[in-house]
């Protein structure tokens, strides 16, 4: 080991060899410092303009064409559904209107289906009322025909309670003749 020690010793180089300090910080390399940057400035305004910013204007046209296909599509879809939700109203309405005539159609059969029933069953009732008023007339003229026996029958029975006898058949006549007018 102790040979490798040898081998390790430092070497001492002065500091005047080296320069003054910090190389980009010398100022006899200023020059050759500014023209480097000038040239490495101007290759990477180059890069840019010619390959990273159209590559970028590229992206944001395409991102813009997108957005304004995707504005497009949801502006029509929004006008179809505008549309559709207009059909709707109108069929709606038109629904309503048809069940509101088909209501008044079947209230005004109805109506008139009861109001021929009405009529059928007033006159049924007018036949019926003409039919017991001519039964009633014959009735009464039957009894009528009859008040002169019956009045006669018992005009005789008083006469001949209060009398004791029955009186003859023209007196009787004549009397129920005599009070009847």
């Amino acid at each position: 080991m102790a040979g490798n020690a040898e081998h390790n010793t430092e070497i001492g180089i002065p500091a005047e060899e080296h320069g003054a300090g910090f190389p980009p910080f010398d100022a006899t390399t200023y020059s050759s410092q500014l023209l480097w940057l000038a040239i490495t400035f101007g290759f990477f305004y180059w890069i840019m303009k010619n390959v990273a910013v159209p590559r970028i204007a590229g992206i944001l046209e395409d991102r813009k064409d997108r957005i304004a296909g995707d504005l497009g599509e949801a502006n029509r879809l929004k006008d179809e559904t505008d549309a559709a939700i207009a059909a709707y109203e109108q069929a709606l309405a038109e629904a309503r209107n048809k069940a509101h005539g088909i209501a008044s159609d079947t209230r005004a059969k109805l109506k008139a289906d009861q109001e021929a029933r009405r009529e059928k069953a007033e006159a049924d009732i007018a036949e019926k009322l003409k039919a017991a008023e001519a039964h009633i007339a014959g009735i009464k003229t039957e009894a009528l025909s009859q008040i002169g026996d019956i009045a006669g029958d018992t005009t005789s029975a008083l006469v001949e309670q209060l009398m004791g006898k029955a009186p003859t058949k023209t007196d009787l006549t004549k009397a129920l003749k005599s009070a009847m007018n």
